[in-house]
C-alpha cells in the first residue's frame, strides 16, 4: 500500500495482446498474471502482466464453492422429489391391501376353526397377494432413513449457504453473477483503452493455413464487431480482381463457405485493407486509391494519391508493385508510399475513409526500397529491415511527435519471404503472407498508466 502522503508513481505495463474470442492465441485462465517486476532508476515500477480471460472472475473460489453448494441443494431436492413419488406409489399399494386384509380377518373369525378345502385354497391365494407387502414395508423403512439423512444434509447446506451469503454481502447467486459479469465488462473496456502502446515484442508465428501463390494478402475487417469473423483472401500481387470472402476464420482454415467478389478494376501490390465493410486497394498501373464496398458490390469512391509512385517505381525491397500500402490502426486509415519529391523516402498519410482525401502527411526519412514491410500501431509506423529470414523491426516513426528512432525487435520470418504485413487493432495481431503461408503474430505493447494525482 502506498503512503497516504506520497502519491504512487505511474505504472509501466507491458500488455501481451492476442485474438479476442479465438482459440488461436493462448490467454491466461486465472486472474491477472505478473510475469516480471523491477524498479527503474527513476523509481517507476516496471512489470509485465497479462489481463485474464473475460470469464475468469466467475471462477473465484467462493463463487465456485457457492455454485457447488447450490448444485448439492438441487440434487438433494431432486432426490426428495423421487422419494415422494415412490412413497406415494407405495402408499397407494398399502391402502389397496387394507381392504384385502380386512376381508381375510373377517373370514378367519367366521370360520370357527373349520374351513373347507375350497375356502382354505382361497385364503392361501389371498395371502400370496399380500406377500409383496413385506418388501414394500422394508422400502418404507429405508426411505424414511434416507429422508432423515437428506433433511440433515439440507440443514447443513442451508447453514453453509447462509454463511457464504453473509460473507458475500447477502446477495443471491444470480445477483452476484450479474455483478461479476458487469465487472468483467468494465475490465474488458479498461483493457481496450490500454490497447495503445509502444511495440516491444513480436511473438512466434502461428501458421493458419498454406494456400495460394508466393505473394498475396489476407485480412479481417478492423471495424467489424467481435462476432463478425469474416476473412478476405486475395492471391497474387498484380492484375488480380478475384476476392474470396470466407464466413469465419474456421471456414478459411478449411477452405469452405466462401463467396467471390470480382473487382471492377484490377489491383496492384498486396497492401490492401478491409475497413468498415469496404476494401481499400491500389488500382493497377496508377496511383489511384479505390474504395470497394462489399455489400453493394460497387466502387464508392476512387482518388489519386498526389505524387505517389506506382508500377514498381518505389516498392518495398521485395518488389511486387508494392508502391502503395494501406493500413488501419486504432486512429483510422493510413497510406504508406513515396514520391519523387521525397526522394524515395517513406511518406505516411492519414486518409479520410469517406473521401480518400489526404488529411495530413509525414516524411519519415526512411528509404522505402530498404524496407522489407511496414505496419501501423497507435499512430506509429514500424518498418522491418528485410522481407527475408533474419528480419527484425528496425525503425519506428511517431506521427504524434514527428520523430523517429531505430529499434531492435526480433521478428521470426519462418518461411523466409514476407510479401504482406498488417496490424489489426481489433484483434491486436499482425497478419502476414509469408511465401504462400497465412500467418499470425501476437504483439507486446509497452504502456504508461498515470495514477490519480499525477500531473
Amino acid at each position: 500500500m502506498w503512503p497516504l502522503a506520497v502519491p504512487p508513481p505511474p505504472l509501466l505495463l507491458l500488455l501481451s495482446s492476442g485474438l479476442a474470442g479465438q482459440t488461436l492465441f493462448q490467454s491466461p485462465d486465472e486472474g491477472w498474471q505478473l510475469y516480471t517486476s523491477a524498479q527503474a532508476p527513476d523509481g517507476k515500477c516496471i512489470c509485465t502482466a497479462v489481463i485474464p480471460a473475460q470469464s475468469s472472475c466467475s471462477r473465484d473460489g467462493r463463487s465456485r464453492e457457492l455454485r457447488q453448494l447450490m448444485e448439492k441443494v438441487q440434487n438433494a431436492s431432486q432426490a426428495m422429489e423421487v422419494l415422494e413419488l415412490r412413497t406415494y406409489r407405495d402408499l397407494q399399494y398399502v391402502r389397496s391391501m387394507e381392504t384385502l386384509m380386512r376381508s381375510l380377518d373377517a373370514r378367519l373369525r367366521a370360520a370357527d376353526g373349520s374351513l373347507s378345502a375350497k375356502s382354505f385354497q382361497e385364503l392361501r391365494d389371498r395371502m400370496t397377494e399380500l406377500l409383496p407387502l413385506s418388501s414394500v414395508l422394508e422400502q418404507y423403512k429405508a426411505d424414511t432413513r434416507t429422508i432423515v439423512r437428506l433433511r440433515e444434509e439440507v440443514r447443513n447446506l442451508s447453514g453453509s449457504l447462509a454463511a457464504i451469503q453473509e460473507e458475500m454481502g447477502a446477495y443471491g447467486y444470480e445477483d452476484l453473477q450479474q455483478r461479476v459479469m458487469a465487472l468483467e465488462a468494465r475490465l474488458h473496456a479498461c483493457a481496450q483503452k490500454l490497447g495503445c502502446g509502444k511495440l516491444t515484442g513480436v511473438s512466434n508465428p502461428i501458421t493458419i493455413r498454406a494456400m495460394g501463390s508466393r505473394f498475396g494478402s489476407w485480412m479481417t475487417d478492423t471495424m467489424a464487431p467481435s462476432a463478425d469473423s469474416r476473412v478476405w483472401y486475395m492471391d497474387g500481387y498484380y492484375k488480380g480482381r478475384r476476392v474470396l470472402e470466407f464466413r469465419t476464420l474456421g471456414d478459411f482454415i478449411k477452405g469452405q463457405n466462401f463467396i467471390q467478389h470480382l473487382l471492377p478494376q484490377p489491383w496492384a501490390g498486396t497492401g490492401h485493407v478491409v475497413y468498415n465493410g469496404s476494401l481499400f486497394y491500389n488500382k493497377y498501373q496508377s496511383n489511384v486509391v479505390v474504395k470497394y464496398h462489399f455489400r453493394s458490390r460497387s466502387v464508392l469512391v476512387q482518388r489519386s494519391l498526389p505524387g505517389a509512385g506506382y508500377n514498381n517505381t518505389f516498392p518495398y525491397s521485395w518488389g511486387g508493385f508494392s508502391d502503395m500500402d494501406f493500413m488501419v490502426d486504432e486512429s483510422g486509415l493510413w497510406a504508406v508510399y513515396t514520391t519523387n519529391q521525397n526522394a524515395g523516402n517513406i511518406v505516411v498519410s492519414r486518409l479520410d475513409p469517406l473521401t480518400l482525401e489526404v488529411v495530413r502527411s509525414w516524411d519519415t526519412g526512411y528509404p522505402k526500397r530498404s524496407a522489407g514491410e511496414a505496419f501501423m500501431i497507435c499512430g506509429v509506423l514500424y518498418v522491418t529491415n528485410s522481407h527475408l529470414a533474419g528480419a527484425k523491426v528496425y525503425f519506428a516513426y511517431f506521427t504524434n511527435t514527428s520523430s523517429y528512432e531505430y529499434t531492435d525487435v526480433p521478428f521470426h520470418n519462418q518461411y523466409s519471404h514476407i510479401s504482406m504485413l498488417d496490424y489489426n487493432p481489433r484483434e491486436r495481431a499482425l497478419y502476414t503472407w509469408n511465401n504462400g503461408h497465412q500467418v499470425l503474430y501476437n504483439v507486446t505493447l509497452f504502456h504508461v498508466i498515470s495514477t490519480a494525482g499525477d500531473p
